[in-house]
């Protein structure tokens, strides 16, 4: 039934129960317009709950309070709750339901506007009997749509026709219906004992059962027969009354308590279509080999199917004779098959035709993805086992068939084994043409196994090697220990271009290496080499498609294309979408059809479905392996984190009250982008304040006793240097850094390296040695967009969080700057959190999310900025508790 509001002044559930239950039935659509009239006389209109049969359960343990005051009490709260969030999407979407036009609005006018506006209440200069009568239809109106109460559940039954009536044209099923306790699913009787009163239900069982039957007939009226009936027990229907009935009626049925027993073999049926095979060629047979790549042309030819079943001549002479007859539902083989009679032509013209497709759109089609040019038939599938490497694409063994790649002449060291079986595959797609990403888990040598493919996998031309600047010493410095008779050239600086022929020099070496910041800025040079291999190190730097140097990675010209990342996504799925195009264009489609096909289903439905898929899809081109598998890595040692929490001073508290003020008013007056850049700028300030209050205010004030972080910072400080440790210490202000490092040096009498965005790459590369120099400095600062990336840092053996990112991939990527291949030591991350604070209850948001980030979905700052003014209050809003 309806949660209706019923005032009361007892609410024993607490109120972010009721946020929580009405969230999910506005997620779900499960709400409905109403109309009260108040006590005092006003009129108010309303967004009320209408929970499906699938929430009774939900909403039952919400109001199940012990008194009758209490179950009202949370009902109205419940009603309240969905009420304030539906209006509030209303508002900021600038809905109307109505055009507003001159004069005095009519009733039905007045509660439409008030239905998306903040004010709910309706005029008071209103008829009050309209209202009243208005109020009276649609709470009758709502009543006939709500879901059945009470214990009895009314229940069909499909059976099949009898097996000497199958052959004949017109069939006939039987819909047996039953009566079934709600509380006790196993507790079932046929309708027979309804109507003799036999049944345990309750006195009122009769005239629930004849509410269920109108309501059934509304919602299925090709079953509206059963009305002619005087008690009803069952209903003969033809076949394409069971089709529409179990394709189209379910859902609707069940959201009003009336449940369908799906026949076992519906939920299984074989499906008819269309599998493409592929046919070998000696053309192909002598490229696969070679370089063929996703742009391959294939050929292929049609084959009529059900599910995985290819069909003969006399399968297909039974279809025929069905689509003749205007059947709906056909045995095959044994199998309920649906059919379409209007498509069965096409299917039996279509088999046996053949077609010519790119590599990438054979393989779309065998995931489900492209229709080659059949729209109107499925395609069920794609037989490719003629072509070995496609086939491999296709039934996702390509990683087990893959055979690793021992260590490479010109190796200076050992590969580890899965680093073997890693160059193995990089070697096996960049023969083939297809692009690679290696998403190896931070620290697991992802640069080591491209310098080893690089030896083991020559191309015809240099591989280009695009990275950060911050990392460009770094790389230089890996090739001159693994593989010391490669050539590198740099190509990077203010004297990058010399008196040579930019294709001239860099033909002359083996490897190339370069930044993103050039590579838009020199694109005209780096275009105009053939290079044998390009690869992206720290590729999430691609994941923007807009952006100019991922635009400019698609037109570079290689016959190998490697990304390397540790996180190939960290705010969204389209990031992965841009990553993949730059690697296999077309694989994944346009933007617009991965955003629709797997984005918003992933990031909003958690559609488990559309993410195994996706896994599918992008499974073959994409490597990835985890430093906590002990199968892949055995002598990593332990990471151990934890969070610690610190309380605000009470000068911080003043500060972060002030703040929350102005954030929830200018929160309230802006919308738009204007309100997101508000809230962004008002939620970094509050962190700036959970710093210390001279970050915030930024007077040059000293640091000392002003700051519970600033104390938990040195209690740890203390610790660590005294026991002769070093540390990492980092921070996404580069001012907090700034104020940090004096301060420090001071208090513990140590020199502390600072690394941030403005350092330049030569003294950048030297604090980064100095720091693993085992006698070099044993504290480091490093400000997260500096240094969070592409450092080898492994001389820390303890990492702090000076300040929460809202993003834990890249937290991760920070943290793994010690915690990688060459570590010794147990690392201890220590992450920093100002309890009572937004911090925190981000903390808990990260926390409870951090499965969505393992299946490749991450979260970002951008979301907090959605928040409406109610949530944002409840995020920011300061606990008193907590502050020292």
């Amino acid at each position: 039934m309806a949660v209706m509001p019923r005032r009361s002044a007892v609410v024993a559930t607490p109120p972010e129960t009721f946020v929580d239950v009405a969230r999910a039935l506005v997620g779900a659509g499960r709400v409905v317009p109403g109309l009260t009239m108040e006590p005092d006389g006003r009129s108010r209109s309303w967004w009320w709950p209408l929970p499906a049969a699938s929430h009774r359960t939900l909403v039952a343990d919400l109001v199940a309070e012990p008194s009758e005051e209490g179950q009202r009490a949370a009902a109205a709260g419940l009603a309240d709750a969905v009420d304030r969030i539906v209006r509030e999407r209303l508002v900021a979407a600038r809905a109307t339901i109505v055009p507003r036009r001159p004069g005095r609005p009519a009733v039905p006018e007045a509660w439409a506007r008030a239905l998306v506006s903040a004010d709910p209440w309706l005029p008071t200069s209103l008829d009050v009997a309209k209202v009243q009568a208005l109020a009276e239809e649609v709470q009758a109106w709502v009543r006939s749509g709500a879901v059945m109460g009470g214990r009895l559940r009314l229940c069909l039954r499909v059976h099949e026709p009898e097996r000497e009536a199958r052959r004949r044209a017109a069939r006939l099923w039987r819909i047996e219906l039953l009566a079934q306790d709600r509380d006790e699913p196993s507790l079932m009787v046929p309708l027979l004992d309804v109507w003799e009163r036999r049944a345990p239900f309750g006195p009122t069982a009769v005239e629930d059962t004849l509410v269920a039957l109108g309501r059934m007939a509304r919602l299925a009226p090709e079953l509206v027969d059963v009305l002619e009936q005087a008690a009803p027990t069952d209903l003969v229907v033809d076949d394409r009354t069971i089709v529409t009935l179990l394709r189209d009626r379910i859902g609707p049925l069940d959201d009003a308590g009336i449940a369908v027993l799906l026949p076992s073999w519906w939920s299984h049926r074989a499906r008819l279509g269309l599998r493409a095979r592929a046919r070998s060629s000696s053309r192909q047979a002598a490229v696969t080999a070679g370089s063929i790549g996703m742009d391959a042309i294939i050929s292929f030819s049609w084959e009529a199917a059900m599910g995985e079943r290819r069909l003969t001549k006399a399968d297909l002479a039974a279809l025929t004779r069905a689509a003749d007859a205007k059947q709906s539902l056909v045995q095959v083989r044994g199998q309920w098959v649906e059919v379409d009679p209007a498509r069965i032509g096409e299917l039996l013209a279509t088999a046996g035709t053949a077609g010519e497709a790119t590599a990438a759109e054979l393989l779309r089609a065998g995931l489900g993805l492209d229709h080659l040019g059949v729209e109107e038939l499925e395609v069920l599938g794609v037989d490719a086992s003629s072509v070995d490497w496609l086939g491999a694409l296709l039934d996702a063994g390509l990683h087990a068939t893959v055979e690793s790649i021992p260590t490479p002449a010109g190796f200076e060291g050992q590969l580890r084994p899965y680093q073997e079986r890693g160059v193995g595959w990089l070697s096996f797609l960049g023969r083939l043409g297809l692009g690679a990403c290696l998403a190896d888990d931070m620290g697991l040598g992802k640069t080591a196994q491209l310098i080893a493919a690089v030896l083991a996998d020559p191309a015809e031309g240099p591989t280009l090697v695009v990275c950060p600047v911050s990392v460009l010493g770094t790389w230089e410095r890996e090739i001159s220990r693994f593989a010391p008779s490669l050539s590198v050239l740099v190509h990077h600086g203010a004297t990058r271009h010399g008196d040579e022929p930019f294709a001239t020099r860099v033909t002359a070496n083996d490897v190339v290496l370069t930044s993103y910041s050039l590579l838009a800025r020199d694109l005209d040079h780096l275009c105009g080499v053939q290079w044998g291999r390009v690869a992206f190190d720290e590729a999430q730097q691609i994941k923007n498609p807009g952006a100019a140097q991922t635009k400019a990675a698609h037109q570079l010209r290689a016959g190998r294309r490697v990304a390397l990342t540790g996180t190939p996504v960290e705010n969204r799925l389209s990031e992965l979408w841009s990553i993949m195009q730059v690697l296999n264009p077309g694989l994944l489609g346009s933007s617009r059809s991965f955003r629709e096909r797997f984005a918003v289903p992933i990031e909003r439905e958690r559609d488990q479905e559309a993410t195994e898929l996706l896994r599918r899809v992008t499974g073959p081109f994409v490597l990835r392996r985890l430093k906590s598998d002990r199968s892949i890595i055995t002598d990593l040692p332990d990471k151990i984190e934890t969070v610690d929490r610190c309380p605000l001073t009470r000068e911080q508290a003043t500060l972060y009250r002030a703040l929350v003020d102005d954030l929830l008013v200018e929160a309230d007056e802006s919308d738009g982008i204007a309100r997101r850049g508000r809230v962004l700028a008002g939620l970094l300030r509050l962190k700036q304040v959970c710093n210390h209050p001279a970050h915030f205010l930024a007077d040059g004030s000293a640091l000392a006793g002003r700051s519970g972080k600033l104390k938990r910072i040195e209690e740890l400080l203390e610790e660590i240097l005294s026991a002769g440790d070093k540390v990492l210490c980092f921070t996404q202000f580069a001012a907090w850094g700034e104020l940090l490092r004096p301060h420090l040096e001071r208090r513990f009498g140590v020199e502390a390296l600072w690394l941030h965005g403005a350092v330049r790459r030569p003294t950048r590369d030297a604090i980064v040695e100095r720091f693993q120099d085992p006698t070099g400095p044993t504290l480091f600062l490093v400000s997260l967009k500096a240094g969070g990336t592409g450092l080898n840092l492994t001389a820390a053996s303890h990492v702090i969080h000076l300040d929460r990112w809202w993003n834990p991939a890249v937290e991760d990527q920070a943290t793994d700057r010690a915690y990688r291949i060459g570590q010794r030591r147990t690392v201890q991350v220590h992450k920093l959190v100002t309890a009572g604070t937004v911090e925190e209850r981000i903390d808990e948001m990260i926390t409870a999310k951090r499965d969505l980030a393992q299946r490749v979905v991450g979260t970002g700052e951008d979301w907090l900025t959605e928040l409406s003014t109610n949530e944002l209050r409840e995020l920011v809003a300061l606990r008193e508790s907590e502050i020292d």
